[in-house]
């Protein structure tokens, strides 16, 4: 046993000499060099990486929101223990390179005649025996001597679907925060539209109580009062609407928080008050993609996929493994390790050479190359994807300035419009028509802007998003 031990320790030693694992090589960025209708770098010193959410996100309410879903969401919760599990895989995985040593130890008594324990019953009695055994031993169990990389290959792709599922995490944990941003935008958008709807609706039940005045006096025919109703009822079906919108906003806003806050959702806020940082560094495509947790989450699937390549092509390579065992046996339990004791060794090693499988590895390493293809071609949409949204955001964001410029001077134009109607329906030049129909634009108008300004603020969410912010 003594000169096994140096060998089998040497043998291991020699193990990292050899693996088949295909040299990794990162494909080609399959998108332009330049986002599309960008004219530029913003801040370029920086990185949208080193823009931690809470810099990123300057309204404390709104901090606050975030803060109490990643403190509380149940989806990232789950995220985080898959990075757990994988990375105990990656280790169950990895402790097959190393051998596995157990102690054992184990006792027997048996009673026999002398007749059962003599070869010739004619000259035995009925005389019986008590014999005991005791035996205890530390040995090799099972050690395969990873020469080809087999074993490694395995460890490696464990390895990287540990870092792929934490790059998940960390995108899961992204997407919480920008949902969770938008489904504040839109809280407090419908809150700002049901409070124009609450003001509108008196505007229009004042004017009924009016023109009910007016017909009663004989001045205001009975289809301006019919008007005027009609204007009543919709301004109340509205504010309906929006009351519902804004208490099914504030559910969709706690089941991302993980928790009813009363602090959050019954505080005097509104969307005028939401500030984000405006200037962010976009950067050139191959810096910001690759940087992406969901883009290295689809690398480092590629990289999995590219160990297992070197598994299945270590298996058509001889397997050698190795048992051995050390220990002691005695009949007596108290002399089991004294000098008494018989000493005993085993040493079993075994090489298995693949002849003929059926074609089930041949099979098995075109399965591998198959699903690298795939993971390539995933990865490659990975980018894409992350490309588009990057783009879309930048394109939205050159217009939706204009967009709400121009509806805020929409929004002027509707006011003075409405204004000219009302002057000119009391002089008797127009009808209660004009006047209905200058409100409603009016109102449309006020409502599209809510609309744009929160889209506005949104757009800058989902692009902090997109770069791959918030990490931090």
């Amino acid at each position: 046993m003594k000169k096994i031990m140096p060998v089998l320790l040497m043998t291991t030693a020699m193990l990292p000499g050899c693996t088949l694992m295909p040299d990794y090589m990162r494909p080609d960025m399959p998108v332009a060099q330049q986002w599309p209708l960008h004219e530029g770098q913003e801040d370029a010193s920086k990185k949208i990486a080193d823009i931690g959410w809470k810099d990123f996100f300057t309204s404390p309410p709104l901090q606050k929101a975030v803060q109490t879903a990643l403190d509380n969401n149940r989806d990232l919760r789950v995220a985080a223990l898959n990075v757990e599990a994988a990375q105990a895989l990656y280790r169950v995985e990895r402790s097959d390179l190393l051998p596995g040593v157990s102690a054992g130890g184990g006792g027997s008594r048996q009673k026999v005649t002398e007749a059962q324990s003599t070869s010739n019953p004619l000259f035995s009695t009925n005389r019986e025996y008590i014999t005991s055994t005791y035996t205890a031993n530390v040995g090799v169990t099972a050690f395969e001597l990873d020469l080809f990389g087999r074993i490694r290959s395995l460890s490696e792709a464990a390895l990287q679907e540990y870092f792929a599922t934490q790059a998940a995490q960390d995108a899961a944990r992204i997407t919480l925060i920008a949902e969770t941003a938008n489904a504040y935008l839109q809280w407090q958008a419908d809150r700002k539209i049901l409070k124009l709807t609450e003001e509108t609706l008196a505007a229009q039940e004042k004017s009924y109580e009016l023109i009910a005045r007016s017909h009663e006096s004989g001045v205001a025919s009975k289809l301006d009062l019919a008007q005027v109703r009609t204007a009543v009822e919709t301004a109340r079906a509205n504010k309906a609407i929006f009351t519902r919108r804004v208490e099914q906003d504030k559910n969709a806003l706690v089941l991302l928080m993980g928790k009813d806050d009363p602090e959050i959702l019954s505080a005097d806020t509104s969307l005028d008050e939401v500030k984000v940082m405006e200037s962010l560094p976009v950067g050139l495509p191959s810096d910001v993609l690759l940087s992406r947790p969901d883009v290295m989450q689809a690398e480092s699937r590629l990289k999995s996929a590219n160990a297992n390549i070197g598994a299945a092509r270590a298996a058509f390579f001889p397997t050698i493994s190795l048992t051995g065992a050390f220990g002691f046996a005695s009949g007596d339990l108290s002399n089991l390790f004294s000098s008494g004791a018989a000493g005993a060794w085993s040493f079993a090693p075994q090489i298995t050479l693949p002849i003929f499988e059926g074609g089930r590895n041949v099979a098995n390493l075109d399965v591998s190359a198959v699903r690298k293809n795939i993971a390539v071609a995933q990865y490659e949409k990975s980018i894409q994807t992350a490309f588009r949204e990057v783009a879309d955001e930048l394109a939205a964001r050159r217009t939706l300035t204009e967009q709400l410029n121009a509806q805020r001077e929409l929004v002027k134009a509707s006011q003075e419009a409405y204004d000219l109607s009302n002057a000119r329906y009391k002089q008797g030049i127009d009808s209660f028509l004009s006047v209905l129909d200058a409100q409603r634009t009016l109102y449309g108008s006020r409502q599209s802007t809510i609309d744009v300004e929160k889209q506005q603020i949104a757009n800058l969410v989902n692009l902090y998003k997109a770069l791959g912010g918030g990490i931090k």
